[in-house]
């Protein structure tokens, strides 16, 4: 079956940086889009990054623009969100994702496959 597992997650002051990655299993990586979301104590879940399956084509939310980099590495079968300027407005439980459909949608209802979720806490 699909199984999507991710690491990385920890605490980290703010202003620092961390990596997340998410190695997928049981589907042919190539074929999915990527994506992380995120969701915070007591908000909705919510897009932080998608990555297409060119590894090129990539969008993020307007709050992580210019600090967090997803990236992904086809021949691993394993996606990375690269954070840093961390602001403890960035705690959040972050969830990787896969979708086979190749569209821009952003929607946690467009995809199908995701992790179980990684603690990120940034600490002032």
């Amino acid at each position: 079956q699909v199984q999507l597992v991710e690491s990385g997650g920890g605490l980290v002051q703010a202003g620092g940086s961390l990596r997340l990655s998410c190695a997928a299993s049981g589907l042919t990586f190539s074929s999915y889009k990527m994506g992380w979301f995120r969701q915070a104590p007591g908000k909705e879940r919510e897009f932080v990054a998608l990555i297409l399956r060119d590894g090129r084509t990539t969008y993020y939310a307007d709050s992580v623009k210019g600090r967090f980099t997803i990236s992904r590495d086809n021949t691993k079968n394993t996606m990375y969100l690269q954070m840093g300027s961390l602001k403890p407005e960035d705690t959040a439980v972050y969830y990787c994702a896969a979708e086979l459909t190749p569209s821009l949608a952003v929607r946690p209802q467009s995809w199908s496959h995701w992790a179980q979720g990684s603690q990120v806490t940034v600490s002032s």
